[in-house]
Protein backbone atom coordinates (compact mmCIF):
# COMPACT_ATOMS: atom_id res chain seq x y z
CA UNK A 1 0.00 0.00 0.00
CA UNK A 2 1.61 3.21 -1.04
CA UNK A 3 -1.40 6.00 0.00
CA UNK A 4 -2.02 7.57 2.79
CA UNK A 5 -2.51 5.27 5.98
CA UNK A 6 -5.87 7.49 6.60
CA UNK A 7 -7.73 6.56 3.64
CA UNK A 8 -9.56 3.07 3.55
CA UNK A 9 -7.53 0.32 2.35
CA UNK A 10 -10.07 -0.34 -0.87
CA UNK A 11 -9.61 3.01 -1.52
CA UNK A 12 -5.74 3.03 -1.56
CA UNK A 13 -6.17 -0.49 -3.58
CA UNK A 14 -7.52 1.55 -6.27
CA UNK A 15 -5.09 3.92 -6.37
CA UNK A 16 -2.56 1.84 -6.42
CA UNK A 17 -3.69 -0.22 -9.13
CA UNK A 18 -4.30 2.44 -11.35
CA UNK A 19 -1.08 4.00 -10.51
CA UNK A 20 0.22 0.24 -11.58
CA UNK A 21 -1.59 0.93 -15.27
CA UNK A 22 0.15 4.44 -15.08
CA UNK A 23 -3.11 6.70 -14.56
CA UNK A 24 -2.12 10.44 -14.49
CA UNK A 25 -3.32 12.87 -11.71
CA UNK A 26 -4.08 10.49 -9.46
CA UNK A 27 -6.38 12.20 -6.93
CA UNK A 28 -8.71 10.93 -4.03
CA UNK A 29 -11.38 12.97 -3.16
CA UNK A 30 -12.69 12.70 0.55
CA UNK A 31 -16.31 13.81 0.32
CA UNK A 32 -17.55 12.38 4.24
CA UNK A 33 -17.90 16.21 5.15
CA UNK A 34 -19.57 17.51 1.64
CA UNK A 35 -22.76 15.49 2.57
CA UNK A 36 -21.75 13.51 -0.70
CA UNK A 37 -23.81 10.20 -1.88
CA UNK A 38 -20.19 8.48 -1.01
CA UNK A 39 -17.17 8.50 1.24
CA UNK A 40 -14.40 9.04 -1.33
CA UNK A 41 -13.87 9.55 -5.68
CA UNK A 42 -10.64 8.28 -6.69
CA UNK A 43 -10.16 10.12 -10.13
CA UNK A 44 -7.40 9.39 -12.61
CA UNK A 45 -6.46 9.81 -16.33
CA UNK A 46 -5.85 7.56 -18.50
CA UNK A 47 -4.55 9.32 -22.60
CA UNK A 48 -6.17 6.84 -24.66
CA UNK A 49 -9.07 4.06 -24.59
CA UNK A 50 -7.00 1.18 -24.56
CA UNK A 51 -5.14 2.34 -21.21
CA UNK A 52 -8.82 3.89 -19.63
CA UNK A 53 -9.69 -0.28 -20.24
CA UNK A 54 -6.78 -1.61 -18.53
CA UNK A 55 -6.76 0.92 -16.04
CA UNK A 56 -10.62 -0.27 -15.01
CA UNK A 57 -10.14 -3.95 -15.55
CA UNK A 58 -6.76 -3.43 -13.36
CA UNK A 59 -8.60 -2.10 -10.27
CA UNK A 60 -11.94 -4.13 -10.96
CA UNK A 61 -9.33 -7.05 -10.65
CA UNK A 62 -7.45 -5.65 -7.65
CA UNK A 63 -10.26 -4.70 -5.63
CA UNK A 64 -12.06 -8.40 -6.46
CA UNK A 65 -9.14 -10.61 -5.71
CA UNK A 66 -7.54 -8.50 -2.76
CA UNK A 67 -10.65 -6.73 -1.21
CA UNK A 68 -13.78 -9.24 -2.11
CA UNK A 69 -15.40 -6.30 -3.90
CA UNK A 70 -17.35 -6.12 -6.93
CA UNK A 71 -18.90 -2.46 -8.04
CA UNK A 72 -22.37 -2.25 -7.54
CA UNK A 73 -21.90 -0.36 -11.17
CA UNK A 74 -19.83 -0.34 -13.97
CA UNK A 75 -20.30 2.56 -16.10
CA UNK A 76 -18.44 3.63 -19.76
CA UNK A 77 -16.37 0.80 -19.94
CA UNK A 78 -17.56 0.06 -24.13
CA UNK A 79 -16.78 3.91 -25.01
CA UNK A 80 -13.65 4.22 -22.29
CA UNK A 81 -13.85 8.14 -22.17
CA UNK A 82 -15.12 8.45 -18.92
CA UNK A 83 -15.59 4.92 -17.04
CA UNK A 84 -17.26 4.60 -13.62
CA UNK A 85 -17.17 2.27 -10.94
CA UNK A 86 -19.19 2.61 -8.48
CA UNK A 87 -18.22 0.37 -5.03
CA UNK A 88 -20.30 2.32 -2.86
CA UNK A 89 -18.86 3.76 -0.29
CA UNK A 90 -16.21 5.22 -2.97
CA UNK A 91 -16.36 6.04 -6.37
CA UNK A 92 -13.56 5.32 -9.02
CA UNK A 93 -13.61 7.71 -12.28
CA UNK A 94 -11.15 6.89 -15.19
CA UNK A 95 -11.44 9.61 -17.70
CA UNK A 96 -9.88 10.51 -20.54
CA UNK A 97 -7.60 13.85 -20.81
CA UNK A 98 -10.72 16.15 -22.75
CA UNK A 99 -13.73 14.39 -20.56
CA UNK A 100 -11.78 14.88 -17.15
CA UNK A 101 -11.30 18.86 -17.95
CA UNK A 102 -14.70 18.90 -18.94
CA UNK A 103 -16.26 17.72 -15.95
CA UNK A 104 -13.87 18.91 -13.94
CA UNK A 105 -14.46 16.60 -10.80
CA UNK A 106 -12.09 18.71 -8.66
CA UNK A 107 -13.88 21.69 -9.00
CA UNK A 108 -17.30 20.68 -8.83
CA UNK A 109 -16.39 18.91 -5.53
CA UNK A 110 -13.94 21.82 -4.12
CA UNK A 111 -14.45 22.10 -0.87
CA UNK A 112 -13.59 18.33 -0.29
CA UNK A 113 -10.02 17.31 0.99
CA UNK A 114 -7.65 16.30 -1.62
CA UNK A 115 -5.28 13.84 -1.67
CA UNK A 116 -2.80 13.59 -4.60
CA UNK A 117 -0.61 10.82 -5.70
CA UNK A 118 2.18 11.75 -8.10
CA UNK A 119 2.88 9.90 -11.28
Amino acid sequence: MRGPSKLPRSVVGAVDAARDKKALDVVVLDLRKTGGFTDYFVVCTGTNPRQIQAIADAVTETLRTEFGERPALAEGVKKSEWVLLDYFSFVVHIFGRECRAFYDLERLWGNAARHEFSD
